[in-house]
């Protein structure tokens, strides 16, 4: 732990080198702190380059307590875990964890290197049950994430992060699926994905999906809707990195937006449309 703390304080003298690494956690305005950090890390090194800075959110409240969202460059997410009595304290208290993670995030234990790859693989391969020989064959799901793993290398947690969320909502969505009955390869989804960033075209398309799950299952999309409520407010208030549980969030409520925005106007040609869209993303 000691060792730890002297890393979290020799990365803040060099990234905030105007900062005491002493006090930085006590400094009030860590929303200032934590968009600087993010401006001092693009600026050295192009992090992120296409994404804009540290967004927050704050969910509409008329009262406490208040929840807090910050979206960090990339697309990793974190809010408030305490319980805030001002919306003030939620945004600051999200901004501590972010900035906390960030900071961890570049430690040298959170990059992907040879030695990470061989521990996560193994670690994958006990959670499996299967074998190190499953590492080299991508036919198989540890050696997918083998795959991904080392065509990553290099690459910080919060970085290879991205990737994984759209591949844990291509799973959750059933595209993962539908492109094995295609006889798609992992390694052809991997490499075609990896290419992408979670945007709002993405989001469209895998709303147009659930929209078709539920004409064939009514009340489908507010039972996932309630449990990925669930799952992010569990996983705020352990403090946990949230993009997951939040994008199947916002992608179901576009679905149900749409649905009932198009209950007085559908025809068989918005039927059409919708499919011919779907077949596309496929």
């Amino acid at each position: 732990m000691d060792r730890t703390l002297e890393s979290l304080r020799h990365i803040i003298a060099q990234v905030l080198p105007h900062r005491d690494p002493a006090v930085v956690f006590k400094d009030l305005n860590v929303v200032s702190m934590l968009q600087e950090f993010w401006e001092s890390k693009q600026q050295q090194r192009a992090t992120f380059p296409s994404e804009g800075l540290v967004v927050y959110e704050s969910l509409p409240s008329s009262g406490p307590p208040f929840v807090s969202y910050v979206t960090l460059p990339g697309g990793s997410c974190f809010g408030n875990f305490q319980c805030c009595l001002s919306r003030a304290e939620a945004r600051r208290d999200a901004a501590k964890v972010a900035l906390i993670n960030s900071l961890f995030n570049e430690l040298p234990s959170r990059r992907i290197t040879k030695e990470f790859i061989m521990e996560s693989v193994q670690e994958a391969v006990a959670s499996t049950s299967g074998t190190l020989d499953d590492a080299d064959d991508p036919s198989t799901s540890v050696g997918a994430y083998h795959y991904m793993l080392e065509s990553n290398m290099g690459k910080t947690m919060l970085e290879f992060q991205e990737l994984m969320t759209i591949f844990q909502l291509l799973h959750w969505n059933g595209s993962l699926k539908a492109l094995r009955e295609t006889k798609c390869s992992r390694q052809e989804v991997i490499s075609y994905y990896s290419q992408y960033s979670l945007d709002e075209k993405m989001r469209s398309h895998m709303a147009l999906d659930w929209i078709m799950k539920e004409r064939e299952s009514p009340g489908i999309l507010s039972q996932e809707l309630r449990m990925a409520l669930r799952q992010l407010e569990e996983a705020r208030k352990a403090g946990q990195e949230l993009r997951f549980y939040k994008e199947k969030k916002e992608i179901l409520s576009l679905a149900l937006t749409q649905i009932y925005s198009d209950l007085d106007l559908s025809s068989p040609s918005d039927d059409q449309l919708s499919l011919t869209a779907l077949c596309g993303y496929h």
